[in-house]
């Protein structure tokens, strides 16, 4: 429907999808995510979650397997929908989306890079990159134009006509970096981007969430269970059976 033909019910449900604080990328009140239920017993993954997350912060997210860092990052990343609560993300109330309405939040505003790289074999580097532009509606030239720009800040630019199969776990995992980077997203979401890394790749790959944070205001949350990287950021949230127990800011 265009604006002229918009009802004043619908521009009222616009107007609330579109509440929250304007100085937030993430903004969580009161997030609950229960399973089982009708006859099964209930098991509450998230207790009351509200948190609060500002433009260029690197956030991450830790905590003990079943801790429920993963739930809350999918439900952030509007793969899951909670139990009770708001999620806000870029202003806009998340929850009460459709599938539909999710799915194209999700396409035109978020960034995901997962363990698994999940590049497509057949393609190069640069198409890989270029796809989800494609997808989107972006014309061809420009597309490639933002994919080489972006594998370039990456360190990426002499690698682009190769396929995944020919680079280094350490290559593939940055190539999958850059295609979340290409759509220009509000938030990037990473689910231990460092898992299936060694310790130097697994550093490098770090470093470049790092730099995309600091030097182009990126908002980004990880999970991870490296200690150490944790420490490195900007802000570590600690989960223990699903409950926020810590959240430190650190000086950059």
């Amino acid at each position: 429907m265009n604006a002229q033909g918009a009802t004043s019910s619908d521009a009222s449900a616009t107007s609330q999808k579109r509440r929250g604080d304007a100085n937030a990328v993430v903004e969580t009140r009161g997030v609950f995510r229960t399973l089982g239920g009708k006859g099964t017993t209930e098991q509450t993954i998230l207790h009351d979650i509200s948190l609060t997350i500002g433009a260029g912060e690197f956030v991450a997210l830790t905590g003990a397997s079943g801790s429920g860092k993963s739930t809350l990052l999918y439900l952030v990343g509007a793969l899951d929908r909670p139990t009770s609560g708001e999620i806000w993300l870029d202003g806009c109330e998340i929850a009460s989306l459709g599938d539909d309405e999710r799915a194209q939040f999700r396409n035109e505003r978020l960034g995901f890079v997962f363990q698994f790289h999940f590049l497509l074999a057949e393609f190069n580097v640069l198409e890989n990159v270029t796809l989800p532009m494609l997808r989107r509606g972006v014309p061809r030239d420009g597309a490639e134009e933002r994919a080489y720009d972006v594998l370039s800040l990456l360190g990426l630019a002499d690698l682009w006509r190769r396929r995944p199969g020919q680079l280094s776990g350490g290559q593939q995992q940055r190539v999958s970096i850059a295609r979340a980077v290409a759509n220009d997203p509000a938030l990037i979401l990473a689910d231990e981007p460092t898992g299936n890394l060694d310790s130097k790749n697994g550093a490098l790959v770090f470093d470049v969430f790092a730099e995309l944070a600091r030097r182009e205001g990126r908002t980004i949350i990880m999970v991870t269970h490296d200690v150490s990287f944790a420490e490195r950021a900007d802000r570590q949230i600690v989960l223990r059976d699903g409950r926020v127990i810590e959240d430190v800011t650190r000086a950059r």
